[in-house]
């Protein structure tokens, strides 16, 4: 069976944190290689400052996590109020297809609406199908956009 909880500084253990970290680490290898972990710790911990507007759900199946997902919130005269950036939502591969990620993006949706927001906006790769139709599956629709970035 699987489980989603959601995690708050108050409730995140240091097993917790690990197993974070971990699916993380999985997720982001390929695109921050080693240097990965300690920028994973270090923004997990920023993260989950209670000042935060940052909120996690993990999901576990038969006790392991298996599957994450982390948003924030942010506030837009555009769309009217507060609203959602879907900032990751991972599966571990071997746990993929099994409905996890709906899961995940149902009780994101179920903890938007008891906080009244606005929306719920996020970004996938143009080739990723499996993924659009998930989001197409539960009423997301396509924006047409270009997203710019600047870091420093």
């Amino acid at each position: 069976m699987i489980e989603i909880l959601e995690l708050t500084s108050d409730t995140t253990t240091e097993t917790t944190k690990r197993e974070l970290t971990s699916l993380f680490e999985k997720q982001l290898h390929a695109i921050a290689g080693k240097k990965a972990l300690s920028q994973i710790e270090r923004i997990l911990e920023e993260a989950l400052h209670p000042d935060s507007h940052v909120y996690f759900f993990i999901a576990r199946l038969e006790g392991k996590a298996v599957a994450f997902a982390f948003f924030n919130t942010l506030t837009s005269f555009q769309k009217g109020g507060k609203y959602i950036w879907l900032n990751e939502l991972y599966v571990e591969e071997a746990y993929r297809n099994q409905g996890i990620a709906k899961k995940l993006l149902l009780r994101i949706i179920y903890w938007a609406e008891q906080h009244k927001i606005k929306g719920i906006e996020l970004e996938t790769g143009m080739n990723n199908e499996a993924t659009k139709a998930l989001y197409n599956s539960l009423g997301f629709y396509d924006v047409v956009s270009k997203r710019y970035s600047f870091r420093f």
